[in-house]
């Protein structure tokens, strides 16, 4: 049985609003509208999403945990590692067919290769699904400093991993919302098809520049559908053995408008590009590598360059209504600065492990007002860059921009004089 309870919007008399959703067998809830009652939580079994609604309220009550984290290092875990983004658009079009009829090999091996995708997959068989809920466990940590001249690795990582849990809704094709709990922090994105947001307790919400795209997260095997249709137009590069699995290598990049359009003022995003690891056994997607390369000018001096790259194992796959679905995996983080001053870059390494615990599809109640973005929604859209350090502001060509956009600080800055914000 599945129970879904999700805050709509936050009114300015501060009365929370929720909307109940239950599964087939159960009538709906009614709308409560009013002060949230001491026991919601309290009351029955906590089972499902009202066990995580009850976790993710402890965490945010007690703050930070003790291990030790600073808030810097948890704000760029979940801009990270919380919400990000796929390259490209998806559209509405059916499920590629193989055609190899005058276009080159690339193209043609990698349609072959999609078709066998979407039959080891299920894919086809989500054309009955309507939407889809997943909820599943999360550990986030930042396991390695690098400058030019020393790396710190963080001790004992299995001690300072933070745990947290999300959620995820999703619309059929391209509506969505997540949110996520980690460390006291929550933070929470969504899409009602016409516009991405997010929302962090250091910036609140805001829009995402560029088109609409799918979160990345879902397309880590919890949508085979989505995945299938965004490398329609891939490339087939290669072959590469992953974990001794032989696989075929797809290559997806974002076009020059697309990119054009997530840039904004000194950061220019030069590419993004990534790569989908097909098993040639079963056929399903084991592993991604997600590259993201952008640079900023600052005034009057070099140009900083961010290579972020996103690497995801995924794992465990098990059919949910004749869909494959991958309930675990890892994912691995790589920001590199560089270009400021010569032999004066700085990298940082960050880690998750998540576990799938709860996938449904066409859960009853779940309708388009779930997917409304917030009445406070800024309206001038965010870019994915990272904000000042307070010490560096003035170096900035931005003005009044209320982005903010601008290179971080000196590599032998602390991460506490940062503000990040790395939304990718």
């Amino acid at each position: 049985m599945v129970t879904l309870i999700r805050k709509k919007q936050q009114p300015d008399n501060g009365m929370s609003r929720y909307v109940s959703v239950r599964s087939i067998g159960e009538t709906l809830a009614p709308l409560m509208e009013g002060p949230e009652p001491e026991d919601f939580e309290n009351s029955g079994k906590k089972e499902g999403w009202n066990g995580l609604q009850h976790w993710m309220k402890g965490q945010l009550a007690k703050g930070p945990s003790g291990s030790g984290y600073k808030r810097s290092d948890l704000h760029l875990l979940l801009g990270v590692l919380g919400t990000p983004l796929a390259p490209v658009t998806i559209s509405n079009d059916p499920l590629p067919h193989l055609s190899i009829k005058d276009i080159p090999i690339e193209s043609s091996s990698a349609q072959y290769i999609l078709q066998q995708y979407i039959a080891a997959s299920g894919a086809r068989n989500q054309h009955l699904i309507r939407n889809a809920y997943a909820m599943g466990k999360v550990k986030m940590l930042t396991s390695e400093f690098e400058t030019a001249t020393k790396i710190t690795k963080t001790k004992n990582p299995s001690k300072v991993a933070e745990p947290g849990k999300f959620v995820l809704w999703q619309m059929m094709p391209d509506m969505w919302y997540v949110e996520l709990a980690v460390g006291g922090s929550k933070v929470h994105a969504g899409c009602n098809g016409k516009l991405v947001w997010r929302h962090t307790p250091w910036l609140g919400a805001h829009a995402a520049k560029g088109p609409v795209r799918p979160l990345r997260r879902a397309l880590q095997g919890l949508d085979p559908r989505s995945t299938a249709t965004m490398f329609a137009n891939a490339k087939c590069i290669g072959e590469k053995q992953i974990n001794g699995e032989e696989c075929f290598i797809l290559k997806l990049s974002a076009d020059p408008s697309t990119l054009a359009s997530r840039s904004d003022g000194p950061a220019d995003i030069i590419r993004h590009v990534l790569f989908g690891y097909f098993s040639q056994r079963s056929g399903l997607l084991i592993y991604m590598e997600d590259s993201h390369l952008t640079r900023i000018q600052s005034t009057g001096g070099d140009a900083i360059y961010w290579e972020t790259t996103i690497n995801s194992f995924l794992e465990d796959y098990r059919a949910v209504d004749g869909v494959m679905i991958a309930h675990s995996g890892q994912t691995t983080v790589s920001l590199f600065r560089f270009g400021e001053v010569a032999m004066s870059h700085t990298k940082t390494r960050m880690e998750e492990a998540w576990t799938i615990e709860e996938v449904a599809f066409n859960v009853h109640g779940l309708s388009m007002d779930c997917f409304i973005p917030p009445a406070d929604i800024r309206c001038s859209p965010v870019s994915e860059t990272c904000e000042l350090p307070r010490g560096d502001r003035g170096k900035s060509t931005v003005g009044n921009n209320r982005s903010k956009v601008a290179a971080l600080g000196k590599p032998q800055e602390n991460l506490d004089n940062i503000i990040w914000r790395v939304e990718v």
